[in-house]
């Protein structure tokens, strides 16, 4: 059976820009500092260290991380972009991970900044992520996975379009201990 997704797909050429509403954009992270310092706010943030896993120690550790964002995309693991307004420093984070051109899916990610939250970026960047996923890249299958006790990611999945398929029993290790992960997928032919 042929790949859903040709390999070399994902790799070849730049990373596209992709434009949102209000002057933003998903963009490639960049290895300068406005970027690695919002990252490195991010690993800082509570919110963001406990429902993503990650923390990020320093200025060098988030240039590091960007350096792996990029090798992960020309390797075809993963693809992320930085959601920022367009010329500035990124205030959020959505892309895709667990990347698997021959079987056609993928694992959305996302985070925003406390100053950059409550007014739909999140949604915006997700929306806009899953169309380029499912009709520019040619994925068929993309999940968005968030703790049972994360209702604000169980709402952006909706908003987003992403239907609940159901309850992942003590999936995800946190550092207060294991929860349940709501499971949420879009296919391509979905409606927005």
């Amino acid at each position: 059976m042929p790949a859903v997704v040709p390999v070399g797909r994902l790799a070849a050429g730049p990373q596209p820009v992709l434009v949102l509403t209000g002057g933003l954009e998903l963009r490639p992270w960049r290895l300068d500092d406005a970027d690695a310092d919002a990252l490195h706010t991010a690993g800082r943030d509570p919110a963001i260290s406990h429902w993503n896993l990650f923390t990020v120690g320093s200025r060098a550790e988030a240039r590091a991380r960007i350096e792996r964002l990029h090798a992960r995309r020309r390797d075809e693991t993963g693809v992320i972009w930085a959601v920022a307004p367009r010329g500035g420093a990124a205030v959020g984070l959505a892309g895709l991970n667990d990347v698997d051109l021959a079987g056609g899916t993928a694992e959305v990610v996302y985070w925003v900044l406390p100053e950059a939250r409550g007014g739909g970026l999140a949604v915006a960047a997700t929306r806009r992520l899953v169309r380029w996923a499912l009709s520019d890249l040619g994925l068929h299958r993309l999940v968005l996975c968030h703790s049972t006790a994360n209702p604000a990611s169980c709402r952006v999945a909706e908003k987003a379009g992403f239907t609940f398929e159901g309850t992942q029993r003590s999936a995800l290790l946190h550092a207060d201990g294991w929860h349940d992960q709501h499971l949420h997928a879009r296919v391509a032919g979905d409606p927005e």
